[in-house]
């Protein structure tokens, strides 16, 4: 029998039978519950999609035909099913194997991947290119029941009708029901159309009946129409059927036999088919069963015991709960989220003000422009969105909001560097994106007490307004040096001149100020934090700059459209003023701890500090 450890790629499944199977199904589990309990990861879907992946690997020629993963956190068994399950323990860590698909890992991992809808979009391309090139290769696209609120999923699947198409849909539906059927006689139907006896059935009936002289396919086609009109009399028919695919299901996706069966039925069809699977999140680990939101994802825990984390005090929290504040005084506020209200932290506003709180799914775009209506409708909207996530709704923030001239919020979590989720989720666009768009402001709050101060203002404020913030707790150090400087300004003191100022926003003002303390015994260095970073004020950041050798912006975001860039090409402009080093994000970050990630960057304080140096004695 083989073990998991001797699985190096899907060829090593072919020959294995039931009950080898299941004990491979069991060792997957147990691989993924050890490494995430140990480090952190998504853990209920990816419990609950082992039997179906293994099915998917045994059913297909993988990466001949391509398996696409949307959104790609669901793909733990993919990956120790495709030759990685030595780096496994590395999981999301700096260095490691990613927590979602990598094309940069494996020629198994289609699409590196991590927003969701965007991977039946890519499988019908992969599908089309096949078609034009004559190849026989497949395209599966394995889409969660969440991930069908994206727009991008809804206008693929209207271009998805046409015959000999060789694309096949697996919708994994572990929390809600789509198009479901209702009735004794209804779920009799389900069974028997996913049942083995009944395909070996129709097939022989067909073989049967085609091999009558003149009548033989007439007849086929009169049982095939007398099938779908009983069906329909008993059945609700479902959206996808009137789509022009080919339904299958719904069954049970815990079951390898039964989904492999489906999915190898599914290659029979001269059209794209959709297979409808139930899957039970968790599905293994009795906490995660009774509880899968709670383990959807997890950080180091007691198998034993469960996931216990004491409820700690974050930006997230702060600023759901300073929403909950302020609501109170205010009947127009309402928040909007896109299934994000726990990351969020607006559990705490849905359950108190359930008819002020919008849950728009996961559609960012749609969220936005619904932000600008309740806006034209009279309401003070806050959209509450992680920086990854708003780069998809930058249309609607220009368009819908920004040139219509309406008040509304948005409020940026997970802004800046975004340890453990890696590539797709990096928070570092978001400045750049909102800088190009006329009219907004923007605060960087570094601490609690900001980021009460600058959700208030965006409230009382006018046009679009925005802040942004870091995931997890404030930053410790000693802030007492800041003094006001500005309207949404503070500096460290001292002498009105300085051997170098480092201007910088956010949570990385701690590391500016650790470097500033470094080099204190041989320079003056001034630190300019700025609050808002949209609109600068320019004159006052180059007043605070003037005589220095050395300005360095310091910033957790991209260069192009960010603060250094402004700053640079105002002092550019001006006479007298020193050259402009910008430390900023470059290209596209990987995943990791936030140490290696800021220490890939630049960011430690030891080399903010040693840049400085450098820059001051060339």
């Amino acid at each position: 029998m083989k073990r998991l450890e001797q699985i190096h790629g899907p060829g090593d499944l072919r020959d294995m039978k039931g009950a080898e199977l299941n004990a491979l199904a069991s060792e997957i589990r147990e691989k993924i519950l050890s490494c995430v309990s140990e480090t952190e990861g998504h853990l209920a879907s990816n419990l609950g999609m082992v039997e179906a992946t293994i099915a998917l690997h045994r059913a297909f020629d993988s990466p001949r035909d391509a398996i696409v993963f949307d959104v790609g956190h669901q793909a733990y068994a993919h990956k120790l099913l495709t030759g990685r399950y030595k780096e496994f323990d590395t999981i999301r860590q700096f260095g490691g194997i990613s927590g979602f698909t990598n094309r940069e890992e494996s020629e198994h991992d289609v699409l590196t991947a991590g927003h969701s809808g965007s991977a039946l979009p890519t499988a019908l391309g992969i599908a089309r290119a096949a078609a034009m090139e004559g190849s026989d290769r497949y395209a599966v696209a394995v889409v969660g029941d969440g991930s069908f609120t994206n727009g991008m999923v809804y206008e693929t699947l209207n271009c998805c009708a046409d015959e000999g198409l060789r694309l096949i849909i697996l919708l994994n539906d572990n929390e809600m029901s789509i198009s479901k059927n209702v009735g004794g006689i209804s779920r009799y139907f389900s069974r028997m159309r996913t049942s083995r006896r009944y395909f070996a059935f129709k097939r022989c009936l067909q073989a049967g009946l085609r091999k009558l002289p003149y009548i033989g396919e007439a007849l086929i086609m009169g049982a095939y129409h007398i099938k779908e009109f009983f069906k329909r009399l008993i059945m609700k028919t479902n959206m996808f059927e009137n789509m022009g695919l080919y339904y299958l299901g719904p069954v049970d996706g815990n079951d390898e036999q039964k989904i492999e069966l489906l999915l190898r039925e599914a290659k029979t069809k001269d059209r794209c088919t959709l297979i409808h699977m139930i899957t039970l999140k968790g599905k293994g680990y009795a906490p995660a069963e009774e509880h899968p939101a709670q383990y959807h994802f997890a950080g180091g825990f007691d198998l034993h015991k469960g996931v216990c984390t004491p409820p700690k005090r974050t930006f997230s929290s702060v600023f759901g709960s300073h929403m909950c504040a302020l609501a109170l005084d205010d009947p127009k506020i309402a928040a909007v989220t896109a299934a994000m209200d726990k990351g969020t932290g607006l559990t705490k506003f849905k359950h108190i003000f359930p008819d002020r709180f919008f849950d728009m799914g996961i559609a960012e775009e749609a969220a936005a422009t619904f932000t600008a209506g309740l806006a034209i409708g009279g309401s003070v909207p806050v959209y509450a969105v992680y920086s990854t996530f708003l780069q998809r709704a930058f249309d609607q923030l220009c368009e819908d909001i920004a040139m219509q001239g309406i008040h509304a919020v948005i409020a940026i979590d997970r802004a800046g560097i975004v340890p453990g989720d890696g590539i797709t989720h990096q928070g570092v666009y978001d400045v750049s994106l909102l800088s190009s768009i006329p009219g907004v402001t923007l605060y960087a709050p570094e601490t609690y007490e900001e980021l009460k101060t600058c959700l208030t203002r965006c409230i009382e404020g006018e046009g679009l307004c925005a802040l942004r913030y870091p995931k997890g707790e404030e930053a410790d150090y000693d802030r007492t040096q800041f003094l006001p400087a500005g309207a949404d300004i503070a500096a460290t003191g001292g002498s009105p001149k300085a051997d170098a100022v480092i201007v910088t926003y956010g949570r990385i003002t701690r590391h500016a100020a650790l470097a500033a303390a470094q080099l204190a015994d041989q320079y003056k260095v001034r630190i300019v934090k700025l609050l808002r970073v949209l609109p600068l004020e320019l004159e006052q950041i180059a007043s605070l700059c003037r005589g220095a050798a050395v300005v360095y912006v310091l910033e957790e975001s991209v260069r192009s459209g960010g603060v250094g860039e402004a700053v640079a090409a105002y002092f550019a402009q001006q006479e007298g003023m020193p050259a402009v080093h910008i430390r900023c994000v470059e290209g596209f970050l990987p995943h990791g701890d936030l140490e290696s990630l800021y220490r890939l960057c630049g960011f430690m304080p030891e080399q903010i500090a040693e840049e400085i140096e450098s820059l001051l004695i060339s």
